[in-house]
């Protein structure tokens, strides 16, 4: 069913999305909301149905994973899929503007990022440039998870997303009061490359 048609509720919104991928895993997409007229609509404004904060690893096509169209979703995507005061901005946009009820953070199997910070935790080159900032931005979570007792790329990977969640959560007050309110849900995901799963690592308001 295309997300325009479900209940625009963050438990609603996450089984269609879920219902999506499992059509993307299985080879059989509806491929929705993609034709002549659905552009045409599209001019006089959006309404998406979540807001999808995810890398930008070219292997990561959002809207084909969860077989959705155009104006279905609002994407945000960054390298490691890395918080800053532009995303969150575009977050809050989502929330508070386009009323979405939904917010997913989607990290993925063989994440670049997310292994040359690790690599460069064990004594790694560092790269210069703007890439710095993603090994920088990244870094906290690989440590706390190596406190954790961590140390895998998977579980690097999955821990990457929930302090991803953690910290939108503790610095917007906005999105944190939407969430406490249960007006707005919120999932982090692992994409694995390998099947296509989108495998959950942690879910609010959406049961």
């Amino acid at each position: 069913m295309p997300l325009r048609n479900v209940e625009r509720t963050p438990t609603g919104v996450w089984e269609a999305l879920q219902a999506g991928n499992q059509r993307f895993m299985d080879h059989r997409g509806d491929h929705p909301n993609q034709d002549a007229p659905r552009r045409a609509a599209l001019r006089d404004g959006q309404k998406p149905s979540a807001v999808v904060i995810s890398c930008s690893d070219s292997r990561v096509p959002v809207e084909i994973i969860f077989d959705v169209g155009l104006g279905d979703l609002f994407v945000v995507r960054t390298a490691g899929e890395i918080l800053d005061q532009a995303v969150f901005g575009s977050i809050e946009y989502a929330i508070e503007a386009l009323d979405v009820p939904l917010v997913v953070v989607m990290g993925h199997e063989s994440c670049g990022a997310v292994a040359a910070t690790a690599a460069a935790l064990d004594g790694g080159e560092i790269p210069g440039g703007y890439q710095r900032v993603l090994i920088e931005k990244v870094a906290p979570s690989i440590l706390e998870a190596r406190g954790l007792g961590k140390s895998t790329a998977e579980e690097y990977e999955g821990h990457h997303v929930l302090a991803t969640v953690n910290q939108i959560l503790s610095r917007s007050p906005e999105i944190a009061e939407r969430v406490e309110q249960g007006k707005v849900g919120i999932v982090g995901l692992r994409y694995r490359l390998s099947d296509g799963f989108t495998e959950p690592v942690i879910t609010r308001n959406v049961d």
